[in-house]
């Protein structure tokens, strides 16, 4: 009976042990899981970021070309001006056309913050938003200094509302044609 007693008991430990060591593996599989999904969201967040990063790089690539392009066509209208003129005019042009080369990272933040500044205002007389005066305790918010990383984030920003905007206005031009069309029909 002692053995029989003993044999119950080993076998009910036993399964108690096996018991904790399920509930254990399976608080544990549980911990996993959440850790996977809580990755697998991360992993597609940074995949949309990346999509995100890689297709304003691609914009701003293009906008790099067709700038370059365009500078390519400007600097060749003026090789072929250039000579018309005086030579006192000639020498003025030239130098106007080296400093114009000769642009430097203050004069960009200068560029970049305007631009920025004209957006936002654009964008604020788009929404028909009375323009108030802040009151005397309040200043007027400033821009952060525009290192070259963010100078060109900020570049990127305003070519992507600039795209945006176009978007928005060629639809609205096409709007306004059909709508005059349809005028068109019906006057027929």
């Amino acid at each position: 009976p002692a053995s029989s007693q003993q044999l119950k008991f080993t076998t009910s430990d036993s399964c108690d042990r096996i018991k904790d060591e399920f509930q254990f593996l399976q608080a544990q599989y549980h911990s996993l899981k959440l850790e996977c999904d809580k990755l697998a969201s991360e992993k597609s967040e940074m995949q949309r970021h990346y999509i995100m990063y890689y297709e304003m790089s691609y914009g701003l690539n293009i906008e790099m070309h067709k700038q370059a392009e365009i500078v390519k066509r400007l600097n060749g209208i003026c090789a072929q001006v250039l000579p018309y003129l005086s030579q006192e005019h000639q020498q003025q042009v030239l130098a106007a056309i080296e400093r114009a080369k000769q642009v430097t990272p203050p004069e960009m933040n200068s560029i970049i913050r305007q631009q920025l500044q004209a957006h936002q205002l654009s964008q604020l007389q788009g929404l028909a938003l009375p323009m108030t005066p802040l009151p005397l305790s309040l200043s007027q918010p400033t821009l952060p200094a525009v290192t070259t990383s963010s100078g060109l984030f900020s570049l990127s920003s305003l070519l992507a509302s600039q795209a945006q905007l176009a978007k928005e206005e060629k639809a609205s031009r096409d709007g306004v044609d059909s709508h005059r069309e349809e005028d068109g029909d019906k006057s027929d």
